[in-house]
């Protein structure tokens, strides 16, 4: 294949896996084994249709489109799947003699993007077939997948497929078949402007456009988690302690989990503003240390007393720069070493099982995310978790949140997780505002704003922490699905004439029913 193929930016999404149809009673002309063999596609050299190992079925006569090649992720070949005309194509591996029990799949991809569909399988299993599909990776970069399996009956077929338009390719290297499950445990939404918009009138659908319940929809779609913002003493009352203990009951009512994100302030803490509580703003450091403890403490508190004890929280909220500006700041770690260990000891008093996140908007910076959990290790800051955004239309490639996930979980030994990622499924607005994804050219390329862009793009997100090694990868949270476009719910908590500015990145379609990236919460 031409190097310029190879590298063409497809901007097209991928569809989702059930656009795809699957290939039953398929020949087995490279024999059964009870291993994995030609891993890395090494054996037979290049053009090989059919590599030592592996069988090509296509339908259509197509077999010519899956070829190895030079170029592969560690050794001298690759598999690729690419013709000049649209094609339908299947590698396959089927294995029997397996002991009987759970496999990972594990693989090293890179995509054109653009295909009707293509992913890896494990099928024929003796239990529901499992799919990865792979993401556009327009950077060229390597992006490794998982996909996880039961085995009843001492066989399965590793299976890649392509059913792609003229010119899309994939390459594929580097697979292993290990014993071991993956999956994740933590599939959350950020609902901390619901019960506001609920309050200013919004309203909510299910899919048939029957009205109902916001969260028992996100619930039913798949959401086992739930993060809610914490404010001190906000303008319009909500996301402070009162508004968290009652959504809290709601979504420990469903069976969900609870993170609870403290943001250390009256309004909006991120990585432009840190601004001190009215009420802490001439505390000395030792009176801050105090206030930390006190607030979340007694937050916290309050929950557990309720039965509603948290399962996570977060000490502060996209702390790139520190907290509690300036005497918490990045420019003193000392001080903001204090300052973060107040928070967690507050939260081990009220329960030591709940664990403690500290959160960073670097989910594509990965020599930033070092430095500062570098700095947060020498001095001694006690913490269980790193949370950390990703949008990538800010944050970059999925490569670079891999890199990213992969070197924290391996260099701190800790669970790794997205605390909050987005997409748009329309670039219209629903209000006067302009929202934060307003044109074309801020969208990442693969994923147009349309609903199955957003649905892969969160897919996607997830199919990257699910693959963090060593079961490191916790999960996902999806920012803010419930915020629509409702008159009095607009981003200013001050201001109730504000708009929105993020009602095209919900999981609420502007008729207020699930768009299809919602469904995607009930990943593995």
């Amino acid at each position: 294949m031409h190097q310029g193929i190879k590298r063409a930016l497809i901007t097209t999404a991928a569809a989702l896996p059930l656009a795809a149809t699957a290939v039953t009673g398929l020949p087995t002309a490279a024999g059964a084994a009870a291993t994995l063999t030609n891993t890395g596609f090494e054996s037979g050299g290049t053009g090989t249709a059919a590599p030592a190992g592996w069988s090509t079925y296509s339908a259509a006569g197509q077999n010519s489109a899956s070829y190895t090649e030079a170029g592969g992720h560690s050794g001298s070949y690759r598999l690729t799947h690419y013709a000049a005309a649209a094609y339908k194509v299947e590698t396959y591996q089927y294995l029997s003699g397996l002991a009987n029990g759970t496999y990972t799949l594990t693989a090293w991809v890179r995509s054109s993007g653009g295909q009707n569909s293509a992913y890896l399988a494990l099928r024929n299993c003796g239990s529901a077939e499992q799919r990865t599909d792979l993401p556009p990776t327009p950077d060229g970069a390597w992006i490794r997948l998982v996909t996880s399996v039961a085995v009843t009956g001492g066989q399965c077929t590793v299976s890649i497929n392509s059913d792609a338009k003229a010119g899309n390719w994939i390459n594929v290297d580097d697979l292993s078949l290990t014993p071991g499950s993956t999956g994740l445990a933590a599939r959350g939404v950020d609902v901390s402007t619901l019960k506001k918009s609920e309050d200013k009138g919004g309203t909510y659908r299910w899919a048939d456009g029957t009205a109902g319940d916001a969260l028992s929809i996100l619930h039913s779609n798949g959401a086992n988690y739930v993060r809610l913002k914490v404010w001190v003493n906000p303008a319009d009352g909500y996301n402070n302690k009162d508004r968290v203990l009652a959504m809290a009951k709601r979504a420990k009512a469903l069976g969900m989990g609870l993170l609870i994100d403290f943001h250390y302030s009256d309004s909006w803490a991120d990585p432009g503003k840190q601004t001190k509580p009215a009420a802490w703003s001439g505390y000395s450091l030792a009176q801050l240390k105090s206030a930390v403890y006190n607030h979340t403490y007694d937050v916290l508190n309050a929950l557990k007393a309720q039965g509603t004890t948290a399962d996570m929280v977060q000490i502060g909220n996209e702390i790139n720069a520190g907290i509690l500006w300036n005497e918490g700041s990045t420019a003193n770690w000392s001080n903001l070493a204090a300052l973060l260990t107040q928070g967690a000891n507050a939260a081990k008093a009220v329960s030591s099982s709940t664990k403690v996140a500290l959160h960073l908007a670097k989910g594509g910076d990965d020599a930033g995310a070092r430095a500062f959990f570098d700095q947060a290790v020498s001095h001694g800051v006690p913490f269980d978790l790193i949370g950390l955004s990703y949008y990538g239309y800010w944050h970059g490639p999925l490569s670079d949140l891999q890199t990213t996930l992969d070197d924290m979980a391996a260099r701190y030994g800790k669970q790794v997780f997205v605390a909050e990622t987005a997409y748009a499924f329309t670039l219209a607005n629903d209000d006067a505002l302009e929202n934060n994804v307003a044109t074309s050219s801020q969208l990442v390329a693969g994923y147009p704003a349309t609903q199955a862009g957003q649905a892969a793009n969160l897919r996607d997100v997830m199919n990257v922490v699910e693959a963090v090694p060593n079961g490191r990868g916790l999960g996902v949270f999806y920012w803010e699905p419930t915020w629509t476009a409702v008159t009095g719910n607009g981003w200013d908590p001050t201001d109730p004439a504000s708009g929105d500015a993020w009602e095209n990145q919900a999981l609420f379609d502007y008729n207020d029913r699930p768009t299809s990236a919602m469904s995607w919460l009930k990943h593995r």
